[in-house]
């Protein structure tokens, strides 16, 4: 079940970031953040607060988190979008995370899923992400679901220093 979240679920999501950290920390997982940068706890409760977060629960546990919403980063203005449309038709996905324990079993693709059955529902025309360069699993996972690179840009992302910024695109 995937659903806004609540302040009950912010250690679970922030578990899960800290999962990461330590996975990419080992070499496991090649991602592109950085632990006490981002995400953190913080990222979690600023998006509640905005309520554009979002949870995918199984069995009373978050497995997986996103941030949903209609703000498209500065470095997008940078972007050769092929796709144009006013900035309340685009809707954003941010910061899609799964726990690495439940990596692989089809998470990430029930959360884009919900996504984009999000942005129909309130009748948006283009859908907008962005990845880190580094993060070869998401860039080739998005482009399975039929999500084009529009463009990399070289940039300070949420505190992280040198990142390729990989802006991806799909029509509604």
């Amino acid at each position: 079940m995937i659903r806004k979240a609540q302040a009950a679920d912010i250690s679970a999501i922030a578990a899960i970031y800290e999962d990461i950290h330590t996975q990419e920390e080992q070499g496991a997982l090649t991602i592109g953040w950085q632990r006490g940068v981002y995400p953190t706890q913080a990222t979690a409760q600023a998006a509640l607060a905005r309520d554009d977060l979002y949870v995918l629960e199984e069995d009373g546990a978050v497995l997986a988190a996103a941030i949903i919403n209609h703000v498209q980063v500065d470095v997008y203005a940078n972007v050769p979008w092929q796709h144009e449309a006013s900035g309340d038709q685009v809707l954003v996905l941010h910061t899609l995370v799964v726990s690495p324990d439940a990596m692989s079993c089809g998470l990430g693709k029930q959360f884009v899923a919900f996504y984009e059955e999000t942005a129909h529902q309130l009748g948006c025309t283009v859908l907008r992400m962005d990845t880190n360069a580094r993060n070869t699993r998401a860039r080739a996972f998005y482009q399975k679901t039929g999500y084009r690179e529009a463009g990399i840009v070289p940039c300070v992302f949420n505190g992280l220093e040198g990142v390729q910024l990989v802006c991806l695109e799909k029509r509604v």
